[in-house]
């Protein structure tokens, strides 16, 4: 063997076991339990949720049909955010997802803002979800004398126990979730065409474009109802990024991945708009409230027996399943911070399942001071939560566009390479879709009660950061040290 042979072989097995350790600590350990099918219903569980099957109704009445419109508009906004961080994973799949990505491409302070707000985002969805629990489950009466506080309680037991069981149990729970809100949508939406084929008289009107042009066209309320929908309707997207999360515990996300978000974009649609434009076409909006599904609100009309339990049944399904994806996602998001410095130590804690409990505990003990909420001010606890997590969402979103564009920059720069699966027009994909979420998020000033005071809660979230960023600093860069050498073992 030559001398140049000897020299090099050390470094080649050196680069052999580098590309078999993960880019980030936070990733060692995981199983690979998550099948495709897995994956493709935690994809449409987070395109299908309480905002499609109880929002759609308030936003009926206010917006019209031009609803539909709106949907269509965020859902294709949605799609290019799930696109970027679909061609991410492909680069390099991650359960910490967006926040590993956010330090590659921002650094520990960008991976820092990430993490925690996306915390803030699911801990405070989690604390809005199980209110929504305890509100459905007291619309049947033989629950009606248990607070509304326990209930809230219990649901959180519940769905923390199945989290904490394997990733493979959780994985099953979203499967049939999913399945439950896939197969509603698919028999309203045959009910609704049949209604239509057979002009079926709905709360006496015949359903069809009379019924849209009779009450004041696509927009009876003119634009800016419309308009002002919009960060409601973001908020009714949240979750898709989950299949970012997902990819990190599945065998082939090169497989996996792509065939899930190529089929958001059809089910945002089919199910989202499809149903909406159903809706207005059966029934004027003024006839849908805040206060009943929308879909209860139209088979009750044709005389469906026991349409507001079926539906109460699904709607809970949908809380439950936000609820288990959020202490499922934060879990490992906050493993990913902890290995980095950047979160409390035992939140990279993992039982003998594989399971980093540590990060579910902490999202846990928020939303049990959301029972607390739900037992001072029951009848505000889930408005005001509701709008603290828009905040969350829209900035991990507007966190993904960022490193998507620094990522193509770096890659038309030779230093890495864009797998084939892309998004499109970069940069001008990621700039538009950051400018829409800005807009949406300052629409919020339009609300003087709710909206307008968590916009002033950003100032406060933002000296908080700064200063838990001094707390941490000391340790993420001890390390990020030592990390390359952990690494390495």
């Amino acid at each position: 063997m030559s001398k140049e042979a000897v020299e090099s072989a050390p470094a080649a097995v050196q680069a052999a076991q580098a590309s078999q350790t993960p880019a980030d600590a936070g990733d060692a350990g995981y199983s690979k339990d998550l099948k495709p099918r897995h994956v493709n219903m935690i994809a449409i569980g987070g395109a299908i949720g309480t905002g499609l099957f109880l929002g759609a109704g308030g936003r009926l009445h206010n917006a019209g049909p031009a609803l539909a419109i709106a949907y269509l508009v965020c859902g294709v906004f949605a799609f290019f955010v799930v696109r970027a961080l679909g061609e991410l994973v492909l680069y390099r799949p991650s359960s910490g997802s967006f926040v590993s990505y956010a330090r590659e491409f921002l650094g520990e302070k960008g991976a820092y803002v990430a993490g925690w707000m996306y915390f803030l985002n699911w801990s405070t969805t989690g604390i809005a979800d199980i209110t929504a629990i305890a509100l459905y489950t007291h619309y049947w009466s033989m629950f009606t004398p248990i607070p509304q506080w326990v209930l809230a309680l219990i649901a959180l037991a519940v769905v923390l126990t199945v989290n904490l069981i394997s990733v493979k149990i959780f994985g099953e729970m979203e499967f049939w979730f999913a399945i439950i809100k896939v197969a509603t949508l698919v028999a309203f939406m045959f009910v609704g065409i049949f209604l239509l084929a057979t002009q079926h008289d709905v709360g006496g009107h015949q359903p069809g474009l009379s019924v849209v042009t009779d009450h004041g066209g696509i927009f009876p309320h003119g634009m800016m109802p419309v308009v002002l929908v919009m960060q409601g309707v973001i908020f009714a997207y949240a979750a898709l990024e989950l299949v970012g999360v997902a990819a990190g515990e599945t065998e082939k996300p090169e497989k996996v991945v792509p065939r899930a978000v190529n089929s958001i974009m059809w089910r945002v649609g089919l199910f989202y708009v499809g149903s909406v434009v159903l809706l207005a076409l059966l029934l004027p909006g003024s006839v849908y409230s805040a206060d009943q599904s929308p879909f209860v609100t139209v088979l009750s009309k044709i005389g469906v027996p026991a349409a507001g339990d079926v539906m109460n049944l699904v709607v809970l399904t949908a809380a439950m399943s936000s609820l288990n994806s959020g202490l499922y996602s934060t879990g490992r998001i906050l493993r990913s911070m902890a290995t980095a410095g950047s979160a409390p130590k035992f939140t990279a804690r993992m039982n003998r399942s594989q399971v980093p409990y540590g990060g579910i505990l902490l999202t846990c003990a928020v939303c049990v001071l959301g029972v607390g909420l739900n037992y001072l001010v029951p009848s505000q606890a889930f408005e005001i939560v509701l709008n603290v997590a828009s905040l969350g969402i829209i900035s991990t979103w507007v966190i993904i566009m960022i490193c998507h564009m620094i990522f193509v920059r770096r890659a038309r720069a030779g230093q890495v390479t864009r797998p084939h699966f892309q998004l499109k027009f970069s940069p001008v994909t990621e700039i538009a879709t950051i400018v829409f979420l800005l807009v949406c998020l300052g629409m919020m000033w339009n609300d003087p009660d709710v909206g307008r005071k968590t916009l002033l809660l950003i100032p406060v979230i933002a000296a908080l950061l700064v200063a838990g960023w001094y707390g941490v600093r000391g340790r993420v860069a001890r390390n990020a040290a030592e990390e390359p050498a952990e690494l390495a073992k």
